[in-house]
């Protein structure tokens, strides 16, 4: 797995490293943050990344992550809200990726499932891409029934050189591999402490630690014992007690582990041991 190793160049100290990471959560979406995100904070998590959907949304992505210490964002299109971009945007969000606490491209990718014609999805993904590539960021990446056609767009436009994480990611072992040699990680959500699923424990349980980070995808996507219910950020610590328990580890080496994978390939800064946020202001 070549791409993950050339990535690995820049370690990280992982025994300062106890507060997880929330890799993707649509802070923006819900109601009250500051209170959701002080319950977070007690349950061990220390650090958020808020991906963007549209372009109407990136003043408010931008807004959060200047209100709240520990939040970032990764402004982008997603493949729903395609069929509203303009190429206007693209110089708007060329400014976006210099703001200081912009980490990455996203949430941008393919989706079967969405009525948009494929042409007009590509077309915008690829754009995207390019974007990353000449800004030197990571990219989000929104996978739906299209992860075979995401890996070739990513390759054909040298995507390896900066990675990024596939979003909520539940394929196959080899999917993952794939994913992992393109220079990726995989974001494990609220899936894998489902009953019902089968291959995601098994990725987690085989790929190398390297590979794993965390995401609660709130307000969606709640893991068990609140599944269907509206997603929490303090609920990541739902999704490591099972990721601790997939890979044989301590909740203390899956903080340090996907908080260090996090870190590299967002290339976030390193918290201090045990660091604590506040608000930067107290109202919701």
């Amino acid at each position: 797995m070549q791409g993950l190793v050339a990535r690995n160049r820049l370690w990280y100290h992982l025994q300062a490293v106890e507060n997880y990471i929330d890799t993707h959560i649509h802070l923006d979406l819900l109601a009250a943050p500051g209170p959701l995100l002080a319950e977070a904070r007690n349950a061990g998590v220390g650090t958020w990344v808020v991906p963007g959907i549209s372009c109407e949304q990136w003043p408010e992505l931008i807004a959060i992550t200047e209100r709240y210490a520990g939040v970032y964002a990764a402004p982008g299109i997603h493949p729903q809200a395609c069929d509203r971009y303009e190429k206007s945007n693209l110089e708007e969000l060329r400014c976006l990726l210099d703001h200081p606490k912009v980490v990455a491209l996203g949430e941008v990718g393919l989706d079967r499932q969405v009525e948009i014609p494929w042409q007009i999805q590509e077309e915008v993904f690829v754009q995207m891409i390019r974007l990353a590539g000449e800004m030197d960021k990571p990219l989000l990446i929104h996978a739906r029934r299209s992860t075979d056609r995401i890996l070739e767009l990513l390759h054909q436009h040298e995507a390896g050189r900066i990675g990024g994480i596939f979003h909520a990611f539940s394929g196959s072992i080899e999917t993952a591999r794939k994913i992992i040699d393109m220079g990726f990680v995989l974001g494990v959500g609220g899936v894998v402490t489902f009953s019902t699923a089968r291959r995601l424990p098994e990725v987690v349980r085989e790929v190398p630690a390297e590979a794993l980070v965390l995401e609660t995808d709130a307000p969606d996507m709640a893991p068990d014992p609140h599944r269907g219910q509206t997603n929490r950020p303090a609920y990541l610590s739902l999704i490591a007690e099972r990721v601790a328990a997939l890979r044989g580890w301590s909740l203390e080496e899956t903080a340090r582990m996907t908080t260090a994978n996090a870190l590299r390939i967002l290339r976030l800064p390193l918290p201090e041991e045990k660091c604590t946020y506040e608000e930067n202001h107290e109202q919701p």
